[in-house]
Protein backbone atom coordinates (compact mmCIF):
# COMPACT_ATOMS: atom_id res chain seq x y z
CA UNK A 1 0.00 0.00 0.00
CA UNK A 2 1.47 3.36 -0.99
CA UNK A 3 1.93 6.05 1.60
CA UNK A 4 -1.16 8.26 1.72
CA UNK A 5 -0.89 11.31 -0.53
CA UNK A 6 -2.08 14.47 1.20
CA UNK A 7 -2.62 16.76 -1.78
CA UNK A 8 -3.56 19.77 0.33
CA UNK A 9 -0.42 19.50 2.47
CA UNK A 10 1.73 19.02 -0.64
CA UNK A 11 0.11 22.07 -2.22
CA UNK A 12 0.95 24.20 0.80
CA UNK A 13 4.54 22.94 0.88
CA UNK A 14 5.14 23.55 -2.83
CA UNK A 15 3.65 27.04 -2.54
CA UNK A 16 6.06 27.79 0.31
CA UNK A 17 9.05 26.48 -1.67
CA UNK A 18 8.11 28.44 -4.81
CA UNK A 19 7.71 31.64 -2.81
CA UNK A 20 11.06 31.02 -1.14
CA UNK A 21 12.79 30.54 -4.50
CA UNK A 22 11.32 33.76 -5.91
CA UNK A 23 12.40 35.79 -2.89
CA UNK A 24 15.91 34.35 -3.07
CA UNK A 25 16.16 35.08 -6.81
CA UNK A 26 15.28 38.73 -6.19
CA UNK A 27 17.71 38.93 -3.29
CA UNK A 28 20.57 37.57 -5.42
CA UNK A 29 19.99 40.07 -8.23
CA UNK A 30 17.63 38.54 -10.78
CA UNK A 31 15.45 41.06 -12.62
CA UNK A 32 12.63 38.51 -13.03
CA UNK A 33 12.02 34.89 -12.13
CA UNK A 34 9.55 32.04 -12.46
CA UNK A 35 9.30 28.77 -10.57
CA UNK A 36 7.50 25.53 -11.35
CA UNK A 37 7.20 22.83 -8.69
CA UNK A 38 5.40 19.50 -8.69
CA UNK A 39 4.98 16.27 -6.79
CA UNK A 40 3.29 13.12 -8.10
CA UNK A 41 2.53 9.75 -6.58
CA UNK A 42 1.25 6.66 -8.33
CA UNK A 43 0.55 2.95 -8.22
CA UNK A 44 1.03 0.71 -11.24
CA UNK A 45 0.50 -3.04 -11.56
CA UNK A 46 0.76 -5.42 -14.49
CA UNK A 47 -0.36 -9.02 -14.76
CA UNK A 48 0.09 -11.69 -17.41
CA UNK A 49 -1.48 -15.12 -17.75
CA UNK A 50 -3.11 -14.77 -14.37
CA UNK A 51 0.11 -13.94 -12.55
CA UNK A 52 1.42 -10.67 -11.17
CA UNK A 53 4.36 -9.39 -13.22
CA UNK A 54 5.13 -5.98 -11.70
CA UNK A 55 4.00 -3.74 -8.88
CA UNK A 56 5.39 -0.21 -8.94
CA UNK A 57 4.89 2.48 -6.34
CA UNK A 58 6.28 5.79 -7.57
CA UNK A 59 6.77 9.21 -6.08
CA UNK A 60 8.40 12.02 -8.05
CA UNK A 61 9.01 15.63 -7.18
CA UNK A 62 10.88 18.50 -8.75
CA UNK A 63 11.40 22.23 -8.74
CA UNK A 64 12.56 24.25 -11.75
CA UNK A 65 13.75 27.85 -11.61
CA UNK A 66 14.14 30.23 -14.57
CA UNK A 67 15.77 33.61 -13.97
CA UNK A 68 16.25 36.66 -16.17
CA UNK A 69 19.05 39.20 -15.93
CA UNK A 70 18.04 41.80 -18.46
CA UNK A 71 17.43 39.75 -21.60
CA UNK A 72 19.66 36.91 -20.48
CA UNK A 73 18.03 33.70 -19.29
CA UNK A 74 19.19 30.87 -17.04
CA UNK A 75 17.39 27.74 -15.90
CA UNK A 76 18.17 25.02 -13.37
CA UNK A 77 16.17 22.29 -11.66
CA UNK A 78 16.36 19.87 -8.75
CA UNK A 79 14.45 16.91 -7.34
CA UNK A 80 15.26 18.07 -3.82
CA UNK A 81 12.91 20.69 -2.37
CA UNK A 82 14.99 21.48 0.72
CA UNK A 83 15.99 25.09 1.39
CA UNK A 84 19.65 24.30 0.73
CA UNK A 85 18.82 22.71 -2.62
CA UNK A 86 16.59 25.62 -3.60
CA UNK A 87 19.42 28.06 -2.90
CA UNK A 88 21.84 25.97 -4.97
CA UNK A 89 19.32 25.77 -7.83
CA UNK A 90 18.71 29.53 -7.85
CA UNK A 91 22.45 30.22 -7.76
CA UNK A 92 23.05 27.87 -10.71
CA UNK A 93 20.29 29.48 -12.75
CA UNK A 94 21.68 32.93 -12.00
CA UNK A 95 25.19 31.89 -13.00
CA UNK A 96 23.89 30.52 -16.29
CA UNK A 97 21.88 33.69 -16.97
CA UNK A 98 24.94 35.90 -16.52
CA UNK A 99 26.87 34.02 -19.17
CA UNK A 100 24.24 33.42 -21.85
CA UNK A 101 23.65 35.69 -24.80
CA UNK A 102 20.89 38.26 -24.84
CA UNK A 103 17.59 37.29 -26.47
CA UNK A 104 15.21 40.20 -27.22
CA UNK A 105 12.21 37.85 -26.91
CA UNK A 106 13.22 36.47 -23.51
CA UNK A 107 11.26 37.25 -20.36
CA UNK A 108 8.12 36.45 -18.43
CA UNK A 109 4.74 36.63 -20.09
CA UNK A 110 3.23 40.11 -19.82
CA UNK A 111 1.83 40.92 -16.37
CA UNK A 112 -1.56 41.92 -17.76
CA UNK A 113 -2.01 38.43 -19.20
CA UNK A 114 -1.68 36.65 -15.85
CA UNK A 115 -4.66 34.52 -14.86
CA UNK A 116 -7.12 36.11 -12.45
CA UNK A 117 -9.99 33.64 -12.89
CA UNK A 118 -8.90 30.42 -11.16
CA UNK A 119 -11.96 28.15 -10.84
CA UNK A 120 -11.90 24.62 -9.46
CA UNK A 121 -12.15 22.57 -12.64
CA UNK A 122 -12.81 19.29 -10.82
CA UNK A 123 -9.78 17.40 -12.10
CA UNK A 124 -8.67 15.81 -8.82
CA UNK A 125 -10.26 12.47 -7.90
CA UNK A 126 -8.06 10.44 -5.53
CA UNK A 127 -8.57 6.68 -5.63
CA UNK A 128 -8.06 4.88 -2.30
CA UNK A 129 -6.92 1.74 -4.07
CA UNK A 130 -4.82 -0.91 -2.34
CA UNK A 131 -2.23 -2.92 -4.24
CA UNK A 132 -4.35 -6.07 -3.86
CA UNK A 133 -7.41 -4.29 -5.24
CA UNK A 134 -5.41 -2.98 -8.21
CA UNK A 135 -4.08 -6.47 -8.95
CA UNK A 136 -7.60 -7.90 -8.76
CA UNK A 137 -8.94 -5.38 -11.28
CA UNK A 138 -6.10 -6.13 -13.72
CA UNK A 139 -6.58 -9.90 -13.31
CA UNK A 140 -10.32 -9.59 -13.94
CA UNK A 141 -9.65 -7.57 -17.06
CA UNK A 142 -7.19 -10.07 -18.52
CA UNK A 143 -9.25 -13.11 -17.53
CA UNK A 144 -12.36 -11.77 -19.25
CA UNK A 145 -10.36 -11.35 -22.46
CA UNK A 146 -8.65 -14.74 -22.24
CA UNK A 147 -12.00 -16.49 -21.78
CA UNK A 148 -13.19 -15.34 -25.21
CA UNK A 149 -13.05 -18.25 -27.68
CA UNK A 150 -10.15 -17.92 -30.11
CA UNK A 151 -7.78 -15.99 -27.86
CA UNK A 152 -4.48 -17.84 -27.91
CA UNK A 153 -2.17 -15.84 -25.66
CA UNK A 154 -1.93 -12.65 -23.64
CA UNK A 155 0.55 -9.83 -23.31
CA UNK A 156 -1.14 -8.85 -20.07
CA UNK A 157 -3.24 -6.19 -18.42
CA UNK A 158 -2.05 -3.09 -16.61
CA UNK A 159 -3.62 -0.68 -14.15
CA UNK A 160 -2.23 2.75 -13.34
CA UNK A 161 -3.50 5.23 -10.76
CA UNK A 162 -1.86 8.50 -9.80
CA UNK A 163 -2.41 11.98 -8.46
CA UNK A 164 -0.26 15.06 -8.17
CA UNK A 165 0.06 18.75 -7.38
CA UNK A 166 1.60 21.50 -9.50
CA UNK A 167 2.50 25.04 -8.57
CA UNK A 168 3.63 27.87 -10.85
CA UNK A 169 4.71 31.29 -9.55
CA UNK A 170 6.55 34.27 -11.00
CA UNK A 171 7.83 37.68 -9.98
CA UNK A 172 4.73 39.41 -11.37
CA UNK A 173 3.10 38.21 -8.18
CA UNK A 174 1.22 35.38 -9.85
CA UNK A 175 0.90 32.06 -8.04
CA UNK A 176 -1.31 29.28 -9.32
CA UNK A 177 -1.79 25.75 -8.02
CA UNK A 178 -3.64 22.73 -9.32
CA UNK A 179 -4.29 19.23 -8.02
CA UNK A 180 -5.00 16.48 -10.54
CA UNK A 181 -5.45 12.75 -10.97
CA UNK A 182 -5.24 10.17 -13.75
CA UNK A 183 -6.37 6.52 -13.80
CA UNK A 184 -6.26 3.88 -16.54
CA UNK A 185 -6.67 0.18 -17.26
CA UNK A 186 -5.53 -1.64 -20.42
CA UNK A 187 -5.30 -5.15 -21.86
CA UNK A 188 -3.45 -6.62 -24.87
CA UNK A 189 -4.25 -10.08 -26.26
CA UNK A 190 -3.03 -12.44 -28.99
CA UNK A 191 -5.03 -14.67 -31.34
CA UNK A 192 -3.71 -17.22 -33.83
CA UNK A 193 -4.90 -19.05 -36.93
CA UNK A 194 -3.21 -20.93 -39.76
CA UNK A 195 -1.93 -17.64 -41.22
CA UNK A 196 -0.19 -16.54 -38.04
CA UNK A 197 -0.69 -14.46 -34.91
CA UNK A 198 -2.41 -11.11 -34.45
CA UNK A 199 -2.63 -8.85 -31.43
CA UNK A 200 -4.66 -5.85 -30.38
CA UNK A 201 -5.64 -4.03 -27.24
CA UNK A 202 -8.21 -1.85 -25.52
CA UNK A 203 -8.02 0.60 -22.65
CA UNK A 204 -10.03 2.97 -20.50
CA UNK A 205 -8.75 6.20 -18.99
CA UNK A 206 -10.27 8.96 -16.85
CA UNK A 207 -9.49 11.51 -14.17
CA UNK A 208 -12.35 10.12 -12.08
CA UNK A 209 -12.04 6.36 -11.40
CA UNK A 210 -15.83 6.10 -11.33
CA UNK A 211 -15.81 6.91 -15.04
CA UNK A 212 -13.54 3.98 -15.98
CA UNK A 213 -15.22 1.19 -17.91
CA UNK A 214 -15.62 -2.17 -16.15
CA UNK A 215 -12.50 -4.38 -16.30
CA UNK A 216 -14.39 -7.22 -17.95
CA UNK A 217 -15.67 -4.91 -20.69
CA UNK A 218 -12.12 -3.76 -21.48
CA UNK A 219 -10.86 -7.35 -21.62
CA UNK A 220 -13.67 -8.55 -23.88
CA UNK A 221 -13.27 -5.57 -26.21
CA UNK A 222 -9.52 -6.25 -26.44
CA UNK A 223 -10.38 -9.84 -27.42
CA UNK A 224 -12.91 -8.73 -30.04
CA UNK A 225 -10.45 -6.27 -31.57
CA UNK A 226 -7.79 -9.00 -31.69
CA UNK A 227 -9.98 -11.68 -33.24
CA UNK A 228 -11.25 -9.43 -36.01
CA UNK A 229 -7.67 -9.09 -37.29
CA UNK A 230 -7.23 -12.81 -38.03
CA UNK A 231 -6.84 -13.73 -41.69
CA UNK A 232 -5.32 -10.39 -42.66
CA UNK A 233 -3.97 -9.94 -46.18
CA UNK A 234 -2.45 -7.11 -48.18
CA UNK A 235 -4.78 -4.69 -49.99
CA UNK A 236 -4.36 -3.74 -53.65
CA UNK A 237 -2.16 -0.80 -54.63
CA UNK A 238 -3.96 2.29 -55.81
CA UNK A 239 -5.67 5.50 -54.78
CA UNK A 240 -8.58 4.99 -52.39
CA UNK A 241 -10.59 6.85 -49.76
CA UNK A 242 -9.32 6.16 -46.23
CA UNK A 243 -11.30 6.16 -42.99
CA UNK A 244 -9.15 6.90 -39.94
CA UNK A 245 -10.33 5.29 -36.70
CA UNK A 246 -11.00 7.88 -33.93
CA UNK A 247 -7.80 6.99 -32.05
CA UNK A 248 -5.85 7.72 -35.24
CA UNK A 249 -7.85 10.80 -36.25
CA UNK A 250 -6.71 12.40 -32.99
CA UNK A 251 -3.16 11.92 -34.28
CA UNK A 252 -4.03 13.96 -37.39
CA UNK A 253 -5.19 16.75 -35.09
CA UNK A 254 -1.90 16.38 -33.25
CA UNK A 255 0.01 16.92 -36.50
CA UNK A 256 -2.12 19.99 -37.20
CA UNK A 257 -1.43 21.48 -33.76
CA UNK A 258 2.28 20.80 -34.16
CA UNK A 259 2.20 22.85 -37.36
CA UNK A 260 0.25 25.65 -35.64
CA UNK A 261 2.70 25.78 -32.71
CA UNK A 262 4.66 29.01 -32.40
CA UNK A 263 7.97 27.20 -31.98
CA UNK A 264 7.65 25.56 -35.40
CA UNK A 265 6.38 28.77 -36.99
CA UNK A 266 9.14 31.15 -35.91
CA UNK A 267 11.73 28.56 -36.92
CA UNK A 268 9.98 28.33 -40.31
CA UNK A 269 9.66 24.58 -39.75
CA UNK A 270 5.92 24.31 -40.41
CA UNK A 271 3.84 23.78 -43.52
CA UNK A 272 1.41 26.36 -42.08
CA UNK A 273 3.77 29.34 -42.01
CA UNK A 274 1.98 32.53 -43.12
CA UNK A 275 -1.33 30.69 -43.43
CA UNK A 276 -3.48 32.71 -41.02
CA UNK A 277 -6.89 33.27 -42.61
CA UNK A 278 -6.29 30.86 -45.47
CA UNK A 279 -8.51 27.80 -46.13
CA UNK A 280 -7.19 24.44 -44.92
CA UNK A 281 -10.31 22.31 -44.31
CA UNK A 282 -13.81 22.25 -45.85
CA UNK A 283 -15.89 25.22 -44.68
CA UNK A 284 -18.09 23.03 -42.44
CA UNK A 285 -15.15 22.14 -40.19
CA UNK A 286 -13.97 23.95 -37.05
CA UNK A 287 -11.63 23.13 -34.19
CA UNK A 288 -11.23 24.79 -30.82
CA UNK A 289 -9.74 24.17 -27.40
CA UNK A 290 -11.73 24.43 -24.18
CA UNK A 291 -9.24 24.60 -21.31
CA UNK A 292 -11.88 25.57 -18.73
CA UNK A 293 -14.07 22.51 -19.35
CA UNK A 294 -14.95 21.03 -15.97
CA UNK A 295 -13.49 17.57 -15.30
CA UNK A 296 -11.77 17.20 -18.68
CA UNK A 297 -8.41 15.55 -19.27
CA UNK A 298 -6.30 18.67 -19.91
CA UNK A 299 -8.26 21.41 -18.12
CA UNK A 300 -6.31 24.25 -16.50
CA UNK A 301 -7.13 27.90 -15.73
CA UNK A 302 -3.56 29.00 -16.51
CA UNK A 303 -0.84 27.89 -18.90
CA UNK A 304 2.79 27.03 -18.17
CA UNK A 305 3.61 30.77 -17.96
CA UNK A 306 0.70 31.78 -15.73
CA UNK A 307 -1.29 33.25 -18.64
CA UNK A 308 -5.08 32.98 -18.38
CA UNK A 309 -6.31 30.15 -20.57
CA UNK A 310 -9.34 30.67 -22.78
CA UNK A 311 -11.26 28.98 -25.54
CA UNK A 312 -9.25 29.38 -28.74
CA UNK A 313 -10.69 28.57 -32.16
CA UNK A 314 -7.80 27.38 -34.28
CA UNK A 315 -9.86 26.43 -37.34
CA UNK A 316 -12.99 28.45 -38.12
CA UNK A 317 -15.18 27.56 -41.10
CA UNK A 318 -12.27 25.64 -42.56
CA UNK A 319 -9.76 28.50 -42.29
CA UNK A 320 -6.70 28.86 -40.07
CA UNK A 321 -8.04 31.24 -37.41
CA UNK A 322 -5.24 31.25 -34.81
CA UNK A 323 -1.79 29.99 -34.10
CA UNK A 324 -0.87 28.30 -30.80
CA UNK A 325 1.50 30.67 -29.01
CA UNK A 326 3.45 31.03 -25.80
CA UNK A 327 4.75 34.43 -24.74
CA UNK A 328 8.18 33.72 -26.24
CA UNK A 329 6.96 32.40 -29.60
CA UNK A 330 4.44 35.26 -29.79
CA UNK A 331 7.23 37.83 -29.41
CA UNK A 332 9.28 36.09 -32.07
CA UNK A 333 6.31 36.36 -34.42
CA UNK A 334 5.28 39.89 -33.41
CA UNK A 335 2.03 38.61 -31.92
CA UNK A 336 0.51 38.00 -28.46
CA UNK A 337 0.36 34.82 -26.37
CA UNK A 338 -2.74 32.71 -26.88
CA UNK A 339 -2.33 31.08 -23.46
CA UNK A 340 -0.79 27.96 -24.96
CA UNK A 341 2.55 27.62 -23.19
CA UNK A 342 2.59 23.88 -22.59
CA UNK A 343 0.31 23.11 -25.54
CA UNK A 344 -3.39 23.08 -26.38
CA UNK A 345 -5.95 21.81 -23.86
CA UNK A 346 -9.13 19.82 -24.56
CA UNK A 347 -9.47 19.91 -28.33
CA UNK A 348 -13.07 19.76 -29.58
CA UNK A 349 -14.48 19.59 -33.12
CA UNK A 350 -17.11 21.91 -34.54
CA UNK A 351 -18.49 19.79 -37.35
CA UNK A 352 -21.57 17.78 -38.33
CA UNK A 353 -21.18 14.16 -37.19
CA UNK A 354 -22.13 11.10 -39.23
CA UNK A 355 -22.55 7.49 -38.04
CA UNK A 356 -19.53 5.41 -39.03
CA UNK A 357 -21.71 3.01 -41.04
CA UNK A 358 -22.82 5.93 -43.20
CA UNK A 359 -19.21 7.02 -43.71
CA UNK A 360 -18.37 3.49 -44.88
CA UNK A 361 -21.32 3.60 -47.27
CA UNK A 362 -20.12 6.98 -48.52
CA UNK A 363 -16.64 5.52 -48.99
CA UNK A 364 -17.93 2.59 -51.06
CA UNK A 365 -14.57 1.00 -51.80
CA UNK A 366 -11.50 1.79 -49.78
CA UNK A 367 -9.67 1.32 -46.49
CA UNK A 368 -10.61 1.66 -42.84
CA UNK A 369 -7.35 2.18 -40.94
CA UNK A 370 -7.22 1.03 -37.32
CA UNK A 371 -3.46 0.99 -36.70
CA UNK A 372 -0.55 3.13 -37.89
CA UNK A 373 3.18 2.41 -37.70
CA UNK A 374 6.29 4.51 -38.16
CA UNK A 375 6.92 8.24 -37.91
CA UNK A 376 6.68 9.26 -41.56
CA UNK A 377 5.20 12.72 -41.10
CA UNK A 378 7.17 15.79 -42.21
CA UNK A 379 6.03 18.86 -40.32
CA UNK A 380 7.89 21.20 -42.66
CA UNK A 381 6.34 20.02 -45.94
CA UNK A 382 3.24 18.21 -44.65
CA UNK A 383 4.23 15.02 -46.45
CA UNK A 384 2.57 11.99 -44.85
CA UNK A 385 3.56 8.32 -45.29
CA UNK A 386 2.97 5.60 -42.71
CA UNK A 387 2.63 1.86 -42.43
CA UNK A 388 -0.91 0.76 -41.61
CA UNK A 389 -3.32 -2.05 -40.80
CA UNK A 390 -7.10 -2.16 -40.86
CA UNK A 391 -9.93 -3.46 -43.05
CA UNK A 392 -10.79 -3.55 -46.74
CA UNK A 393 -14.17 -2.01 -47.55
CA UNK A 394 -16.25 -2.99 -50.58
CA UNK A 395 -19.76 -1.68 -51.29
CA UNK A 396 -19.64 0.12 -47.95
CA UNK A 397 -19.10 -3.07 -45.93
CA UNK A 398 -16.11 -4.64 -44.19
CA UNK A 399 -14.74 -7.51 -46.31
CA UNK A 400 -11.58 -8.68 -44.55
CA UNK A 401 -8.69 -7.44 -42.38
CA UNK A 402 -5.61 -6.03 -44.12
CA UNK A 403 -2.01 -5.39 -43.10
CA UNK A 404 1.49 -4.69 -44.45
CA UNK A 405 0.63 -1.66 -46.55
CA UNK A 406 1.46 2.05 -46.61
CA UNK A 407 -0.80 5.08 -46.92
CA UNK A 408 0.64 8.34 -48.27
CA UNK A 409 -0.42 11.89 -49.10
CA UNK A 410 0.21 15.43 -47.87
CA UNK A 411 -1.51 16.92 -44.82
CA UNK A 412 -2.64 19.95 -46.84
CA UNK A 413 -4.39 17.66 -49.31
CA UNK A 414 -5.73 15.36 -46.58
CA UNK A 415 -7.26 18.20 -44.58
CA UNK A 416 -8.81 19.73 -47.69
CA UNK A 417 -10.10 16.29 -48.64
CA UNK A 418 -11.83 15.61 -45.32
CA UNK A 419 -15.28 14.49 -46.41
CA UNK A 420 -16.85 13.43 -43.13
CA UNK A 421 -16.40 13.08 -39.36
CA UNK A 422 -17.87 10.16 -37.46
CA UNK A 423 -20.17 10.27 -34.46
CA UNK A 424 -18.08 7.48 -32.85
CA UNK A 425 -16.25 10.06 -30.70
CA UNK A 426 -13.33 8.79 -28.61
CA UNK A 427 -13.34 10.78 -25.35
CA UNK A 428 -10.49 8.99 -23.56
CA UNK A 429 -7.86 11.65 -24.23
CA UNK A 430 -7.64 15.42 -24.44
CA UNK A 431 -8.57 15.35 -28.15
CA UNK A 432 -12.20 14.31 -28.71
CA UNK A 433 -12.96 13.19 -32.24
CA UNK A 434 -14.71 10.52 -34.21
CA UNK A 435 -13.52 8.80 -37.40
CA UNK A 436 -12.20 10.93 -40.26
CA UNK A 437 -12.95 10.06 -43.87
CA UNK A 438 -10.29 11.35 -46.28
CA UNK A 439 -11.42 11.32 -49.90
CA UNK A 440 -8.22 9.93 -51.47
CA UNK A 441 -4.80 8.63 -50.43
CA UNK A 442 -2.15 6.57 -52.18
CA UNK A 443 -2.10 2.99 -50.91
CA UNK A 444 0.93 0.78 -51.50
CA UNK A 445 -0.10 -2.82 -50.94
CA UNK A 446 0.22 -5.97 -53.03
Amino acid sequence: MAQAFDATAQQAQLTERATEALALAKQLGADAAEVGASVDQGLGVSVRLGEVETVELSRDQGIAVTLYVGKRKGSASSTDASSASIRATVEKALAIARYTGEDPAAGLAEAELMATHLPDLKVHYPWALSTDEAIDLALRCEQAGREVAGIHQSEGASLSSGEGVRVYANSHGFLGTQKGSSHSLSCMLIAQDEQGMQRDYDYTSARNPQQLRHPEEVGREAAARTLRRLGARRPPTGTFPVLFDPSLASGLIGHLMGALAGGALYREASFLCDRLGSPLFPDWFGLEERPLEVGATASSPFDAEGVQTRSNRFIDQGRVASYMLSAYSARRLGMQSTGNAGGARNMRLLAPLTPREELLTQMGRGIWVTELMGQGVNGVTGDYSRGAAGFWIENGEVQYPIEEFTIASNLNKMFAGLSGVGSDTDTRGSIHTGSWLIDAMTVAGS
